[in-house]
């Protein structure tokens, strides 16, 4: 094993408490779906259950695993961080229609006495009507993008473990927001103009594209911070950063470019509908007198 990567990995430590965290949040959304399926085995299919396990065990992967000891020596490190946490994990957290499993896994009491209330406030009630529009998503999570891309914000998360954990939550927490009006997740009012989600996808593209072109054809370091760290992979930061823009470019693309196939299957009629419409098309024509 190369000793920068030995040094990384001597240097991680085991996050106990983030870990626990993370099993006693699928300990509540399994709790809540056997109830669930105990009424109606239908209801939230198994696949579901699987895509919130491996949305949250990629968040854990992007904070807490042995890859968050080289975000600091490495670019491409760190955005593998960051599409994880908000280009992958958040899809799947959505597809897992995690709400109803978790207002059925925590204690009643719970619910009753402190979460009832505080999301009955009418404050939080309109901040969700405005947080679930596309508009208020798509600038949410450019906003979160770019900012955190900002060189002096960059290397202050470096620098500063706070910041640092904000800006994985921002990334996170856009990520989620982001994804929300795409997947529609209950309890999301569905989207009148369902096309118009192909157009949102398109123009999320942009700033991703604008970012890694940037990062993977400018000339310079962006980020001096990595100049003065030892490189665990035997690159150049240039390199590194260059890996990093091109990282960045593929992976939106394509996983947008999958969202985007996925919505527009929907919008194609079935065969079932098309085999409606011909009936009532024949049973229009067979209705009127000198046809047939």
């Amino acid at each position: 094993m190369p000793p920068f990567i030995q040094v990384g990995l001597e240097s991680w430590e085991f996050p106990i408490g983030l870990t626990l965290t993370f099993v006693l949040t699928a300990l509540v959304y399994l709790r809540g779906w056997l109830r669930l399926r105990s009424s109606d085995p239908n209801l939230i299919p198994a696949w579901r259950v699987g895509s919130f396990l491996v949305g949250l065990s990629l968040i854990w992967v992007a904070v807490g695993s042995p890859l968050a000891a080289f975000d600091e020596a490495s670019l491409t490190v760190h955005m593998i961080q960051h599409l994880l946490l908000m280009t992958v994990a958040p899809p799947l957290i959505w597809l897992s229609a995690p709400l109803m499993p978790f207002l059925h896994g925590l204690p009643k009491a719970f619910i009753q006495r402190i979460l009832g209330p505080v999301l009955r406030r009418p404050e939080l009630q309109r901040f969700g009507r405005v947080a679930g529009q596309p508009a208020y998503c798509w600038f949410a999570a450019a906003a979160t993008l770019v900012g955190w891309h900002v060189p002096a914000a960059f290397t202050l998360a470096l620098q500063s473990e706070a910041w640092h954990i904000a800006e994985h939550a921002s990334f996170l927490t856009a990520g989620l927001l982001f994804w929300w009006p795409i997947v529609q997740p209950w309890p999301s009012a569905p989207v009148s103009l369902r096309w118009s989600t192909l157009i949102y996808l398109f123009l999320a593209t942009l700033p991703c594209d604008i970012l890694s072109a940037f990062l993977a054809f400018c000339d310079r370091v962006v980020y001096p911070v990595y100049l003065s760290t030892a490189k665990p992979f035997g690159i150049s930061a240039l390199e590194d950063q260059e890996c990093a823009g091109a990282l960045m470019w593929t992976c939106v693309t394509i996983v947008y470019m999958v969202a985007a196939v996925i919505v527009a299957m929907e919008l194609l009629p079935t065969r079932s509908s098309k085999e409606n419409r011909l009936m009532q098309t024949d049973s229009s024509a067979e209705a009127v007198p000198g046809t047939g």
